[in-house]
This record gives C-alpha cells, structure tokens and sequence, in this order.
C-alpha cells in the first residue's frame, strides 16, 4: 500500500513544441505505456507533463521521458519498443550488468550504436552492457534466446567500425547446420546453398549500411559473408569479426575460430547454448568455450534473458514457457526413482 506521504509529483517543460507529438506517441500513446508500466500518472498540456505518484516511480518516468526527448533532439526517431526500452532500463538503473569499467549511472544514460543510416540505442540493461562490451574487448561472448538483439548489435556495431576506419574488413560467419540439414541436400552452386544460412546476417547488414555500399563492399571483399568453414587457416587481422549462431559448432570448429584473431581485430560470438542442433552427443563449441574462458582476462560473456527479448511482448513469454519446462525436465531427470 502506498501512502499519502510517499507520492509527489514532477513537472517537466520541454523546449521544442514540434518534437511533443513524437515524444508523448499518437494519443498520447507513450505516456500511457510509461504510466503503465511504471504506475504514474501523466497530464500533458502541450509541452508541459505533470508526473504524480511515488517518489521513485515519478523519478523513473522522468528519466524515461528525458532520455526519450533528448533522442528525438539528435534527430532520431521514438517508438513503441523505444519508450518499452527505456523503461526497461529505468526500472533496472541500479541493477545494470556489471562490466569491471562500467561507470556508475545516476542517471539513464543508453548505450548506442551510429551508423549512417541509423542508430542503434540499447533497449534494456544487457543491451547497455553488451554494446559497452564490445567498445572494450576484443572477444565478447553474447549469449542468451532468440528476439535479444544479440545478432542485431553486433553487425551494427561492425558495421559502424567499418565505416569510421577503426577496421579495414567485416566479416560474418555463421556454421552451416540448422534444424539437421546439410549444405549437400540443397540446389545450387555453393553460394546458393550458403545464402539461406546467412540471410540474417544480411537482413542486418543491410539495416546499417546503404544497399549500394554493402554490395560494393561485398563485391570488394570488404565486408565478407562466409560459413565457418572457410576460416580455417586464415589471420583474421584489422578486421570485425562476428560468429553467429555459434551454438552449433563443434569444440574444434570453435577452438579453431577463436585462434583466427589477429591484430587490430575485434571478435563477437553470439549464440543460445540451449537450442544446439548438433547431432545428439556432441558437444557444443560454444557451451565447451564460455566455461572455458569464463575467467579468461579481456574476454567478456554478456547473459540475455526472456526478460530481454525485444520482438513481440509475445516471444519473451514463448521463451520463458520453453525454459521453464526445461527447467522442469531437468528437475525430473535428478529425481530419485
């Protein structure tokens, strides 16, 4: 029960009338996911908003709402998943995930992403914390179920690396087994039967980058789309890395990509050591390598969970029934007969 004495209220001006409409969302429809999510209550009057209810949630709401506006002053645009992102964010202030050199926020301060075409800003804590990973390390491990974005970020932030000059190559690989399919059973050439593997690369790749540079770049060798496979043997030097979906490697395959890494190079793993299609009772070269480097200086794991999923409200309770039933399974299996 909250009290009488517990509840203030905040009132907050913003300065540029033509960014309102985009801040408060059609019919107002930002301030009501703000007030329910963090159980404020919001008047807008043109470019005033008086915030009323507990002191901690009134705080919240206008952190939200400043960092939301100070986005729309650079230009950006604000959506729906944006206003869910930073409350996502306010709620957790505190709680962010801890990087050794992850300063202290008092205040909500998101992560981002540049590129020329758009801007990525980090939607929730492991967001925060997987983007700053990658500023700061050379080998970051993101882990965690489908929907968090791991994907996503990394070939943003590669992509924003190549563009600045920081890396002169792109490269994204991913190993080509899926669901129990094999390269052999496709048609066509091998950049046919490749492609279908690789397409979320792409689909991301083409979301930071003008379709007309990555297909210069693709042709150049520049960026480079390629199965693991084809790493074997190369020094990969001055260059962004990303392996995805690296559930599905074997522990020599992943040994094997992990001593790829040259000079100047930065390396991004993603994967969800929970969906491996390898064949029953192989080892995962990316379960095998997180335990392996878990201790291991300048290597950093960034830990998703349904809580982080971005898509549909929809996919983060599919995900959480999925591990809970897992959950339960195992729970099971322990049991004594």
């Amino acid at each position: 029960m909250t009290h009488a004495s517990d509840m203030t209220h905040v009132v907050l001006v913003f300065d540029d009338n033509r960014l309102i409409g985009d801040l408060y969302g059609q019919f107002d429809q930002h301030l009501a996911l703000i007030e329910q999510r963090l159980g404020v209550d919001t008047t807008a009057r043109g470019n005033q908003v008086t915030i009323r209810g507990p002191h901690e949630a009134c705080a919240r709401a206008r952190d939200v709402l400043e960092a939301l506006y100070a986005r729309l002053q650079t230009g950006q645009e604000v959506t729906g998943g944006d206003v869910e992102g930073a409350i996502r964010m306010a709620i957790t202030l505190d709680g962010q995930l801890a990087l050794p050199t992850l300063e202290p926020k008092t205040r909500l301060k998101l992560a981002q992403i540049a590129t020329r075409r758009k801007t990525v800003v980090a939607r929730n804590p492991a967001q925060d914390a997987y983007i700053r990973a990658m500023e700061r390390s050379s080998l970051v491990f993101g882990l965690g179920p489908a929907g968090t974005g791991k994907t996503y970020l990394a070939v943003a932030y590669a992509a924003a690396l190549l563009e600045r000059g920081d890396v002169a190559r792109l490269i994204l690989s991913r190993p080509a087994v899926e669901a129990g399919e094999r390269l052999g059973f496709l048609p066509g050439d091998m950049r046919e039967k490749i492609d279908p593997y690789l397409r979320p690369l792409y689909d991301a790749l083409y979301d930071m980058m003008p379709p007309d540079k990555v297909e210069r770049a693709l042709t150049s060798g520049a960026i480079e789309v390629a199965p693991l496979a084809f790493m074997r043997g190369r020094t990969l030097a001055n260059a962004a890395v990303i392996l995805d979906e690296a559930q599905n490697t074997t522990s020599m395959q992943m040994k094997m990509f992990l001593t790829r890494l040259g000079d100047g190079s930065k390396m991004i793993v993603t994967g969800d050591p929970t969906q491996v299609d390898l064949p029953p009772g192989q080892t995962s070269g990316l379960v095998e390598a997180t335990r392996i480097l878990r201790d291991v200086p300048g290597v950093v794991q960034v830990t998703f969970s349904h809580e982080d999923v971005v898509r549909h409200e929809l996919v983060a309770r599919i995900v959480k029934a999925y591990d809970d039933d897992g959950r339960e399974k195992l729970i099971a299996r322990k049991a004594p007969a």
